[in-house]
């Protein structure tokens, strides 16, 4: 009989290497390297079976042709529909990610009872918790009629043996990846290995019924889903449930949706009963705005389709270190880096003897370049110690060159910053049409230094009002 071949996977990328080493050459982690046999999971599959069945001929069809809605269960949780596009697809895998304890098993038993309720059978798989356990939190939720069945099971053969008993599922709720395990693969739960096997029986099953599944993923330190990458890569959706311990508040974000848009957020806030909607998040991210502190800048955000104002808070002080601190958080730190960099090289204003911080207030996490004339204004704004106007937004993105680009999406900034009282804005040139209204009153500069002189130009205008 043939020796089972031994490959050796890294836990972390998923990448195989034939004999054992200390560090993986795809990642670069050390000691992630573990034995496992390729009679199941990697290195296995319609290949390894020696089999002489031919192919069969498929149907070939054109571009062209009728196209049909995808079939959605809608939950009633507004904000977990924006961030799906629409509800559950029905047939499609969906990964859902997040830090320990932000929330994923309370927004999925919310979801779960809001489904079963409206007449849907849910099926609610816990690997981690008891049956016990769900029922405590189901509970303090104030859910606990709802009709939604529960189980606690690792292994997925008798997983899928126990939902097929019955009427098909219309949602099936899995917690988490990383616990299943298959009698087709031979390593531990938890691997490379199992959490392949596991998704991929999983996932074939929602194709196969039409039952939508949701698979639970822990997070690495970097804020990515454990297990191999190939995952994302094999589900119909990715959303990952971000939120800061010291807030109240969470934000769903959609990083890969093939049935609606990637770029959408759910925001929530979470109490003692569970996650409540926020309807409109700009009222939550400047609810403990200070309007007359120095540093501080009011970003006009697009979130999918949605407009979101967030606070920039940046504090520039004197350093005593031969290399000045730059610290950032929920913002891009090489971002800061260039836009310091344009404001010296451009525009004169010095940070060599200055320790720069930068915050976005609430936690909120900003990835679209849009938010660097707020940044700058807020940087020049501390660094002066001139309070920017309290009724005045941000948007615009900067070059290299100090040149102020525009941005997307203008006029829904605007209707949202006027909408919550806001009277002037500063802005690209040329983002079209906003005549009236906001934009009646807005500064439009072409180059990055028109704003900072105009920063500086307030100081100047004070003091003559003084004299």
């Amino acid at each position: 009989m043939a020796k089972a071949r031994v490959q050796f996977i890294c836990q972390n990328c998923g990448a195989a290497h034939q004999r054992w080493a200390g560090k993986c050459d795809s990642c670069g982690e050390w000691n992630t390297l573990v034995e496992e046999g390729t009679s199941g999971g990697i290195g296995s599959g319609p290949g390894a079976l020696k089999s002489a069945r031919k192919g069969r001929p498929v149907t070939l069809t054109s571009l062209d042709g009728d196209i049909e809605d995808a079939p959605r269960i809608v939950s009633g949780i507004g904000e977990l529909d924006r961030a799906t596009g629409g509800g559950f697809v029905r047939g499609s895998a969906l990964l859902i990610g997040g830090d320990p304890g932000i929330g994923k098993s309370t927004l999925l038993t919310q979801a779960a009872a809001a489904l079963a309720s409206r007449g849907h059978r849910v099926v609610y798989v816990s690997g981690e918790e008891a049956v016990a356990q769900i029922r405590l939190r189901a509970q303090r939720l104030g859910v606990a009629s709802s009709p939604v069945e529960l189980a606690a099971e690792t292994n997925v053969e008798d997983i899928l043996a126990t939902i097929a008993d019955g009427k098909r599922p219309d949602l099936v709720i899995i917690d988490s990846i990383q616990t299943l395990w298959t009698d087709l693969a031979d390593s531990a739960p938890g691997t490379v290995t199992q959490v392949r096997a596991s998704s991929q029986a999983m996932i074939r099953y929602a194709k196969s019924t039409g039952a939508a599944v949701v698979l639970v993923g822990h997070v690495t330190k970097e804020g990515q889903i454990a297990g191999p990458r190939v995952v994302e890569h094999m589900v119909d959706g990715v959303l990952y449930f971000e939120g800061e311990g010291g807030h109240h508040f969470r934000i769903l974000r959609t990083v890969k949706n093939r049935f609606g848009p990637t770029d959408e957020i759910g925001v929530f806030e979470m109490s003692d009963k569970g996650l409540r909607e926020v309807a409109n998040p700009s009222e939550l991210f400047l609810g403990e705005r200070h309007a007359k502190a120095p540093g501080a800048a009011v970003f006009a955000a697009i979130e999918g389709t949605r407009p979101v104002l967030v606070e920039i808070q940046a504090l520039v002080a004197a350093s005593t270190l031969g290399t000045p601190r730059r610290a950032v958080v929920g913002w891009d730190s090489s971002r800061l880096s260039m836009i310091l960099a344009v404001l010296e090289a451009h525009c004169g204003v010095r940070f060599g003897q200055h320790d720069v911080y930068l915050n976005v207030a609430g936690g909120y996490r900003i990835s679209e370049p849009a938010a660097d004339l707020a940044v700058a204004s807020a940087l020049v704004s501390s660094l002066t110690g001139l309070a920017l106007p309290a009724d005045c937004v941000y948007f615009g993105e900067i070059s290299l060159s100090g040149a102020v680009r525009p941005v997307a999406h203008a006029q829904q900034r605007l209707k949202e910053a006027e909408k919550l009282g806001f009277g002037r804005a500063v802005l690209p040139a040329g983002s079209g049409d906003i005549a009236g209204g906001i934009g009646a009153g807005s500064f439009q500069p072409t180059a990055l230094a028109d704003l900072v002189a105009r920063i500086a130009g307030s100081r100047r205008s004070r003091a003559e009002e003084t004299d």
